[in-house]
């Protein structure tokens, strides 16, 4: 009986064994299933992860390849070779080389204006829309955003927080700060596209190109005379009216610009005066003392290209030059007379003012 006891023993030892045996045989034949499975859940997560994710503009996306912006940043800045300008992107240097072209892409489907930048012309759409207005409460004139009224309110102040650090003069806005610069530099970035012409203001620019166009002329009423700007047409209107605003509050002498007004006051103060060196006469302008100096040395350069008549300045022969045009822009205001010349209109003038005339008496 204890052999046959020992012999079932070794048989439930046996089968426990083989069972065991085919269990792991069997694992190890799922082995290759579950790590297939496995990777192949990994590959759709993977996949899935890179479909959601969001592309960085300008690089192209790739699963092997390790992503390195900071490759970009090596890169060499991108230079204008108008002006010489850097920018760190090609699109910020393609939207400022419609400066130097006068390219303006961006049109108002309102009224046709054109923007050089589509923000700008946003910002233009207010004004059709009456949206982001933004008042002064000192003048009541409105602007389209409140960073144009904090310039504007600088007229009011008479604040000029930018400062020329070669000259020390000051700006109420940056853009005319940055104009400036460039009489120090000699910088020209505008350029007209017809004759090549270099200006280093884009106002400048735009006035200049009405030569190729002929358009927006301003006229003279009086005398037809044509001007570019509109406040150059204005300075001359003072020519047919006589008027003088700008008065020195020393002497009370009366000027027409407030430039001249400027020039004079160096008689009071005495200073930033010329002096001739041959005469000691002494003059407020270096530009006068130049002209002077043409007595002393018997110069004269400008000539007139239809008689050949020859002047020492340039204002003579622009005088000169209306003996052969014909006109006389001076008028009287009393009998609409008109004169070549402004000394003689201030002598016909006496005919109507209570001076005695001065009669020549033949004997």
């Amino acid at each position: 009986m204890a052999l046959i006891k020992e012999e079932c023993e070794d048989i439930k030892i046996e089968e426990a064994v083989r069972v065991k045996q085919e269990d792991t045989e069997e694992q190890t034949d799922l082995m290759p299933l579950k790590e297939e499975y496995n990777l192949s859940n990994e590959m759709e997560e993977k996949n899935q992860f890179e479909k959601h994710q969001d592309p960085i503009p300008g690089e192209k996306c790739c699963s092997q390849t390790a992503k390195k912006p900071r490759k970009l940043r090596a890169l060499p800045p991108l230079i204008c070779f108008h002006c010489g300008k850097y920018f760190n992107q090609h699109g910020n240097l393609t939207v400022h080389l419609r400066v130097h072209s006068g390219e303006k892409p961006f049109t108002c489907q309102e009224c046709g204006k054109c923007f050089s930048q589509k923000a700008h012309l946003k910002v233009h759409m207010g004004v059709h829309t009456g949206e982001s207005s933004s008042p002064c409460l000192q003048c009541g004139k409105i602007f389209r955003n409140r960073g144009n009224l904090k310039e504007h309110m600088r007229i009011h102040t008479g604040d000029k927080p930018h400062t020329c650090p070669q000259c020390g003069k000051s700006f109420s806005r940056k853009g005319n700060l940055s104009d400036h610069v460039r009489v120090h530099t000699g910088v020209k970035p505008y350029i007209c596209q017809q004759c090549g012409k270099s200006f280093n203001k884009s106002v400048t620019l735009k006035i200049h190109v009405r030569i190729h166009t002929g358009e927006s002329s301003f006229n003279c009423q009086q005398c037809g005379k044509h001007f570019e700007q509109q406040g150059n047409l204005k300075n001359h209107m003072i020519i047919h009216t006589g008027e003088k605003p700008f008065v020195c509050d020393q002497c009370g002498k009366s000027f027409n610009r407030k430039g001249n007004l400027k020039i004079h006051m160096r008689v009071h103060s005495r200073g930033n005066l010329f002096t001739c060196q041959q005469c000691g006469k002494t003059f407020t302008q270096k530009g006068n003392l130049k002209v002077h100096m043409r007595v002393h040395t018997g110069e004269q350069p400008f000539m007139c290209l239809q008689c050949g008549k020859s002047f020492q300045s340039k204002k003579n022969l622009k005088s000169h030059m209306r003996i052969h045009t014909g006109e006389k822009p001076f008028t009287c205001d009393q009998c609409g007379k008109s004169f070549r010349y402004k000394s003689t209109l201030n002598h016909h003038m006496r005919i109507h003012s209570t001076e005695k005339l001065i009669k020549c008496h033949k004997y």
